[in-house]
């Protein structure tokens, strides 16, 4: 039996994780040769970013000559944006965007960020709806991940709505790439 046949069939997608810069998903000729295989196979290949050099890491991948990339998942949330201009990008040439982290690992929740919060109650909304509308408010966005993981916080995050609301309203919010994920690596994982 196949790697595919126990799926039941070719996946959708397939994403290379965490790919960096110095990834050898970016520079490796055998590696690249076979993600076009698989994307030639029929299979959308992509990959996800983490860290503050994600606008670098999807800048790459779609100046790759026979670049086999056509979906990306990222970071993004209204405190980490730094790779929003490289989205917007990869969008606009057919790529699928897919949002993780629109929750900022729990720093957008209720409680969480009391600008955030704040914003939110101006909105008559929660925090978490105020996060994740945010994200699918991007014209570039075409999934955004909730990433609940109790039935209280997926009720929650489903009352999300694309916001229409003055991005500048969040500018203020937003954070430098490198000091946002440094205090992302010194939170609590639970």
């Amino acid at each position: 039996m196949t790697n595919t046949a126990a799926l039941g069939g070719a996946p959708d997608f397939y994403l290379v994780h965490s790919v960096t810069p110095e990834s050898p998903a970016l520079s490796d000729p055998a590696v690249l040769a076979r993600l076009r295989e698989v994307a030639d196979a029929g299979t959308r290949v992509g990959l996800s970013t983490s860290g503050p050099h994600q606008a670098d890491t999807i800048r790459t991948a779609l100046t790759l000559p026979s670049s086999p990339f056509t979906a990306v998942q990222t970071t993004w949330n209204i405190l980490e944006r730094s790779a929003q201009g490289s989205l917007a990008v990869a969008a606009e040439n057919g790529w699928m965007v897919i949002v993780k982290e629109a929750m900022a690992n729990g720093r957008l929740a209720p409680g969480g960020t009391p600008e955030a919060d704040r914003l939110a109650t101006t909105g008559g909304i929660t925090s978490d709806a105020l996060a994740i509308g945010a994200a699918l408010a991007q014209d570039w966005a075409h999934i955004v991940l909730s990433g609940a993981v109790t039935v209280a916080q997926l009720t929650s995050n489903t009352q999300a709505r694309a916001l229409h609301v003055d991005p500048d309203e969040f500018d203020h919010l937003s954070i430098p790439a490198d000091r946002y994920w440094a205090e992302r690596a010194e939170r609590e994982w639970s």
